[in-house]
């Protein structure tokens, strides 16, 4: 994993995706990483080619890997590449989204 995020950005990150996104990430890992029966997700990694979570499934954690569309090379594409796996795991699993993140 390579990352052009300092700890302290990727660390701020995690916490506001655990903090204010936790239902974000679940529809994330359940949509787009593979792990439909995710029944919880935690933010636990952020890099230049992808985010990544601890999500459990039957009871036990499992690491989901989830790209972004492109390579970051800075702390505000996160935003947007987030909100849009939010956007195409709520079409893979046919809810709706809410408004702007």
């Amino acid at each position: 994993m390579s990352t052009p995020f300092t700890s302290d950005v990727v660390q701020a990150i995690k916490r506001h995706m655990n903090d204010d996104h936790g239902d974000d990430a679940l529809l994330i890992c359940r949509g787009l990483g593979g792990r439909p029966g995710a029944v919880s997700a935690t933010t636990t990694d952020v890099d230049a080619e992808a985010i990544e979570f601890v999500a459990v499934v039957d009871g036990r954690d499992v690491t989901v890997r989830v790209p972004w569309s492109t390579t970051l090379t800075e702390r505000a594409q996160v935003r947007g590449e987030v909100v849009r796996l939010y956007q195409e795991a709520c079409a893979a699993l046919g809810v709706p989204a809410r408004g702007e993140h």
